[in-house]
């Protein structure tokens, strides 16, 4: 998994969460340290409008 350092926003528990559960048998991280340490430590997440349920159908 690359970490790249970029804007805080991208850097979240939970995108790093999601690559970590995916990994099958063996998971790399490639990247920095403090950003890895940051996406730990933040657990701020905003609201995602991404018109989901109404590609569903309003399911």
């Amino acid at each position: 998994m690359v970490i790249p350092q970029t804007t805080p926003i991208l850097l979240t528990r939970n995108l790093l969460y999601t690559g970590i559960t995916r990994a099958k048998k063996m998971l790399i991280i490639i990247g920095a340290e403090k950003t890895v340490k940051y996406m730990v430590n933040n657990i701020d997440s905003k609201k995602r409008n991404t018109g989901l349920m109404r590609r569903l159908g309003q399911v």
